[in-house]
C-alpha cells in the first residue's frame, strides 16, 4: 500500500476530532495537545504527505531510516517541521540522532545523556530532550524507573548542551482500559511532583498515548500524543 492508497488528511481530520472530543470531556484546550504523527516503517512519501495535510511533528522509531528520510526529504518539506525521535536510542547511534531530532522522547540514563552533551556540544546545539520512565517495569521496555527520576534530572542539570523538558511513557501492550488509566495517571502525578521540586524552566511536556490509547493519556494529563496507525494505516514493515 502507497500513500495515494491512504487518505492521510481524512485520518489526520478524525485524529484531531478525537483530540479534541477528549480535550473537551476533561476540560483542557485541545490546541495545547501537541500531535507526533509516528512514521516509523513507512516510506518518505507518507512525510509528505502529512506535512502538507497540516502535520508539524514527525516521530520515528529507528536511527538509520530516520536519518536516511531526512536526507532524502529535507529539502522538500516545511522549513518548521519537527522530527522527534521516539525509540530506544543505542550510545552509539546518538551522533546519527542529534543530527535531525529536535526532540528526544527516549532519555533513561545518564551514559545516554553524557553522549548527547558531548555530540550536542560538538554542532554547537542544545539537545531537547524528555527522560522516559517506565511506570509498569516492564522488562522488555526501556525507560528509566521512577525511583531514578530524581537522581537523574539533578545530574542533567551539569550538562550545558542537554535540555530537559518533560516525561514521556508508554503503557503496556494489551493491558485493559484501567491499568492503561493507571499508568497514565501515575506519570502525571510525577510530572507534577517534578514540577514541585525542581527549577525547570522548559519543563512543559508530557508524552504518553499512541493510536490504541491516546483519548485515555489525554484525560489523565498527557500533551503530546504520538499516533501512526490511525492516520498512515498498517505499517508495511514492522
Amino acid at each position: 500500500m502507497n500513500s495515494e492508497q491512504v487518505d492521510i488528511a481524512d485520518n489526520l481530520r478524525r485524529v484531531k476530532e478525537r483530540i479534541r472530543r477528549a480535550a473537551d470531556k476533561v476540560g483542557c484546550d485541545p490546541d495545547g495537545i501537541e500531535l507526533v504523527a509516528v512514521t516509523k516503517g513507512f516510506p518518505a512519501d507518507y512525510i509528505l504527505k502529512a506535512a502538507a495535510a497540516g502535520v508539524r511533528i514527525i516521530g520515528e522509531n529507528r536511527a538509520q531510516e530516520a536519518s536516511t528520510k531526512h536526507l532524502e526529504i529535507s529539502s522538500k518539506i516545511p522549513k518548521d517541521l519537527e522530527w522527534h525521535f521516539i525509540g530506544h536510542l543505542q550510545t552509539n547511534k546518538v551522533k546519527m540522532v542529534i543530527g535531525f531530532s529536535d526532540l528526544i522522547h527516549s532519555l533513561d540514563r545518564e551514559s545516554l545523556a553524557v553522549e548527547l552533551d558531548k555530540r550536542a556540544r560538538d554542532t554547537g546545539k542544545i539537545q531537547r530532550v524528555l527522560i522516559e520512565v517506565n511506570v509498569a517495569g516492564e522488562e522488555t521496555k526501556g525507560g528509566i524507573a521512577e525511583s531514578g527520576v530524581d537522581d537523574l534530572i539533578g545530574k542533567l542539570v551539569a550538562y550545558k548542551n542537554v535540555r530537559v523538558e518533560g516525561l514521556m511513557t508508554m503503557a503496556p501492550w494489551g493491558a485493559d482500559a484501567g491499568s492503561v488509566r493507571n499508568v497514565f495517571s501515575h506519570l502525571k502525578r510525577l510530572y507534577d511532583k517534578v514540577i514541585g521540586k525542581f527549577d525547570l524552566d522548559h519543563f512543559k511536556t508530557l508524552s504518553m498515548g499512541m493510536t490504541d490509547d491516546f483519548e485515555i493519556a489525554i484525560e489523565e494529563g498527557s500533551n503530546m500524543v504520538r499516533i501512526g496507525r490511525a492516520i498512515f494505516g498498517d505499517r508495511r514493515t514492522n
